[in-house]
């Protein structure tokens, strides 16, 4: 066996074991669990501490850390949210007769991890897993509208501004104050901004931390999605985000 794949296999023997164990465990005990020498168990535990996986206790026993529960509680608040939005994706669709999707933020790109569409044999450009321009998308700009200035300038100095259609916004301090708006008024639009003919407006989705996890959105071209239904399709959507941010635990 690889000596790096069996390092690796020691330290999930090591988890195992604090997330087994019913309170926390001292050294000598996950040595006698494991059958890993003193030494080695003392080593990976110290590299595993460092990183905030496994903590120690005044007493000299360990437990597993913050770092590893926040690591997981990512991924089983990703499975709950696909789950808790299809009946809100689903509603949009059938009560607007607009398509529906959920996005999440990747760097400067919005994924698209759920999607209902209105006519299934029609499809629009977007599938689920597909990745757009989080800055020209109604998804992707209630997501960048929640991030902290440091965030906001970590994904502006590494994705370019590039411009799609006319519509496109381009200019950094525009888009800026566009965000600033979004957030003040909770929901987004792009306007043929990413495609011509085709718009969409979102609303962010919020956890149980008030951290924006998701944002849901209606879609269409712009002869189903046009001005005259712009305020129906904008409360349809914010009371769906809402609805499904408290079934995520968020309580504003």
């Amino acid at each position: 066996m690889d000596g790096n794949v069996r390092v690796i296999d020691r330290v999930f023997d090591i988890i195992e074991q604090l997330a087994q164990s019913a309170s926390p465990l001292g050294l000598t005990e996950i040595t006698q669990k494991t059958g890993m020498s003193k030494s080695t168990v003392h080593r990976l535990l110290s590299s595993m501490i460092s990183r905030h996986y496994v903590e120690k206790n005044p007493d000299n026993t360990y437990r597993i850390g913050h770092k590893m529960i926040e690591t997981v509680s990512y991924h089983i608040n990703g499975l709950e949210l696909l789950t808790e939005s299809k009946p809100y994706l689903y509603t949009i669709r059938q009560e607007l007769n607009l398509t529906s999707h959920l996005g999440v933020l990747d760097g400067g790109e919005v994924i698209y991890v759920e999607k209902m569409d209105t006519y299934p044999n029609t499809r629009l450009y977007t599938q689920v897993g597909y990745r757009s321009p989080a800055y020209c998308s109604s998804i992707g700009k209630c997501l960048l509208s929640c991030l902290s200035r440091d965030e906001l300038d970590e994904v502006l100095y590494t994705h370019s501004l590039i411009r799609h259609t006319e519509n496109t916004i381009c200019n950094e301090n525009e888009l800026r104050k566009h965000l600033s708006l979004v957030r003040s008024q909770g929901w987004a639009m792009d306007n043929e901004e990413y495609l011509i003919g085709h718009r969409c407006i979102g609303a962010p989705v919020f956890d149980y931390r008030g951290d924006c996890v998701a944002a849901i959105s209606a879609s269409g071209s712009t002869t189903y999605l046009h001005e005259g239904i712009f305020e129906d399709v904008i409360r349809h959507v914010k009371e769906a985000a809402a609805d499904l941010s408290q079934r995520m635990g968020y309580i504003k």
